[in-house]
């Protein structure tokens, strides 16, 4: 059930209820500002991104972001189980479900067979997060979500503590920051999975977005979406070094991306230290709206939307059907966990250990071009 009521604002940050869970907990959603006209709606369930709304280039505000006002759009429909969801354990494909730690092997749920996909389907993405606006000590707008997730937890090792911090600064940008304890070795690869369309959140195609991403490499993948082979993007319909629309080379005769029906790759970044580096510039020349993400991450998926099948009406009545949108998901290799070579692509192995610190960040910044 979706109850979207009046709340209250603490530290500028608006606090309404949303809705009920099956189960009886009420979810939170809250609503942050910037003096630019930039706002960012998020919900304790699977503590997302719902809205992020902007001015265009004429001052006219309008929606970047795929989503729903109703929380049950995101507990029934499958297309929207991920909209801008924070998803782990594990973010994105692992081979077959399996892995091995130490000398024991685990199995994992089979949710996008024959592959374990986002944590199964009782992952981070489908849960309550507690949520609190922070106290404004730190100068700061925004929002704290924690979330226990027990020991054997969809399969995992390991009792996990995480919290996903939003944070939104006056100048057009919004951090998200993930931070993670474990009591035992565990794999982590979170991301949050926000599906954006700088034109109209999703009303029309996202195909005539240029996209620049930082990286001279992909994962070409096999018939399952398993990696490979680390390739390099010259020659390919992978190259955006230049930065080109989206569609330009989308129907290319290619096995890559016949197979996956679109883009559906991990690129591998070209300073791929923990540091905080610039993953992708998106933007749109009808609006004039621009985005850069930046990461501490290795790499960025990009998907663009081909599986969304009109099914999900959202924001203003947009239904969004096939590249209404693309995803640029900031993480490290998919299926790290069973291939040392692609875990060696980041400058840490996602294998966690109990007292290791584990810290991702992005960052979305958000700008008019002339």
């Amino acid at each position: 059930m979706t109850v979207v009521s009046g709340g209250e604002t603490v530290a500028g940050v608006e606090t309404r209820r949303w809705g009920t869970l099956p189960d009886g907990q009420h979810v939170q959603l809250f609503v942050l500002r910037a003096p630019n006209g930039l706002s960012v709606t998020l919900g304790e369930y699977g503590a997302r991104l719902l809205r992020v709304q902007m001015p265009d280039r004429d001052g006219v505000p309008g929606d970047l972001l795929l989503g729903h006002p109703d929380l049950t759009a995101y507990l029934e429909q499958q297309d929207a189980l991920y909209f801008g969801a924070t998803v782990g354990r594990v973010a994105n494909r692992t081979a077959r479900g399996r892995f091995e730690l130490g000398e024991q092997q685990y199995q994992l749920a089979i949710n996008n067979p024959p592959n374990h996909l986002h944590g199964g389907p009782g992952g981070f993405h489908a849960v309550r997060w507690e949520g609190a606006a922070l106290d404004g000590d730190e100068g700061l707008n925004g929002v704290t979500f924690h979330y226990h997730s027990p020991d054997g937890e969809e399969g995992y090792p390991g009792a996990v503590d995480v919290t996903a911090r939003y944070t939104l600064g006056g100048n057009g940008w919004l951090s998200l920051d993930c931070r993670v304890s474990t009591d035992a070795p565990t794999p982590l690869n979170l991301t949050n999975h926000a599906y954006w369309n700088l034109a109209d959140g999703g009303a029309s195609s996202v195909l005539d977005h240029t996209l620049l991403p930082s990286a001279t490499q992909f994962l070409a993948v096999d018939d399952t979406a398993i990696p490979d082979t680390v390739t390099e993007v010259q020659g390919t319909p992978f190259d955006f070094r230049a930065g080109k629309p989206l569609r330009q080379d989308l129907d290319a005769d290619n096995a890559q991306l016949r197979g996956a029906g679109g883009y559906d790759h991990h690129f591998v970044l070209l300073n791929g230290g923990r540091g905080l580096k610039q993953a992708a510039v998106l933007s749109d020349p009808a609006s004039g709206r621009r985005m850069e993400v930046w990461t501490t991450e290795n790499g960025v998926q990009l998907y663009s939307g081909n599986f969304l099948s009109g099914s999900v009406v959202g924001w203003n009545g947009a239904r969004y059907g096939k590249h209404a949108a693309l995803c640029l998901e900031t993480q490290q290799a998919p299926d790290a966990v069973n291939q040392p070579e692609l875990d060696r692509l980041g400058a840490a192995s996602i294998i966690v250990q109990p007292g290791q610190p584990y810290h991702t960040r992005t960052r979305w910044h958000f700008s008019v071009m002339e």
